[in-house]
């Protein structure tokens, strides 16, 4: 089955594709690295789009450093993700997810910010998000805003992005000393999105968790990592599968991904301590 688009056109910059999507009346839709929009737009699931191109747009690439944060580029593709420096440094949960995604041809295309617009929960980007307490920078005809990720993701593959709006950047607070940042996840073969995932950020300040695959959006993991600050490990565990609703589908139960969720924190919590590798 091929794509049905309504139209495309390339912007120049970053305020043409901002007309461009003011001018195509609610129809416009945001193209970057195009692994998620051209997939939905080949099975017919999004028709008679205008397709804004943005991904020539070189000041929406990029990671950079910004006193106790990082900017990372929304156009930053997955591969260039894992291998940066300062992402390596300072934020490795990203460069630890990269590993996680699909195969080498989507991680050479795909971009962050592209991940994250299309809000898939059962993707690594937008659980690792939340784990390191990520802002996401909006641009609009209104102007530019800022949104915690919490507040990013609101249901399945939708955000809180207007329709005139286009995701520019994200920035992330680095790791403080002896910070530690681990993702877990299961899946039946390498490549396959994974059954439940979970990211756990280990500060000094408290413990984020939060979980892929258990529901309509990534989850933070309150409850949990309230218990977590307390030194309560099997608390936690407990407190973790009250805390989530996971679905049931043909790959597993959702008793099983509450199981598996539980038993992903506890290894999570033993590779922050360095007890396993």
């Amino acid at each position: 089955m091929k794509a049905s688009a309504g139209g495309y056109a390339r912007a120049n910059d970053l305020s043409h594709a901002m007309e461009l999507l003011a001018s195509s009346d609610g129809s416009g839709r945001v193209l970057a690295g195009g692994q998620s929009l051209i997939a939905a737009m080949n099975m017919r699931l999004s028709t008679g789009d205008m397709l804004v191109d943005i991904s020539r747009l070189s000041e929406l690439s990029g990671v950079t450093e910004e006193a106790d944060t990082l900017r990372i580029g929304a156009l930053t593709k997955h591969v260039e993700i894992g291998a940066d420096p300062l992402i390596r440094a300072h934020a490795p949960l990203l460069a630890e997810a990269v590993t996680c995604i699909a195969h080498a041809a989507i991680r050479n295309r795909g971009t962050i910010g592209g991940a994250l617009a299309h809000a898939d929960p059962a993707a690594e980007f937008p659980a690792c998000m939340l784990a390191l307490d990520a802002i996401i920078h909006i641009q609009g005809s209104n102007g530019e805003r800022s949104v915690a990720a919490e507040d990013f993701f609101e249901d399945l593959f939708e955000t809180s992005l207007e329709e005139d709006e286009i995701l520019t950047a994200i920035t992330v607070p680095k790791a403080e000393a002896g910070e530690r940042q681990v993702l877990q996840e299961i899946a039946r073969r390498s490549g396959d999105y994974a059954l439940v995932g979970l990211c756990l950020v280990a500060r000094s300040t408290g413990h984020w968790v939060s979980l892929l695959s258990v529901g309509s959006t990534p989850v933070l993991a309150h409850n949990a990592m309230t218990l977590l600050d307390q030194g309560d490990v099997d608390g936690a565990v407990v407190a973790l599968r009250a805390e989530i609703d996971p679905p049931s589908d043909t790959q597993a139960s959702a008793g099983y991904r509450r199981h598996i969720a539980g038993i992903l924190l506890r290894r999570a919590v033993a590779q922050a301590k360095g007890e396993i590798a």
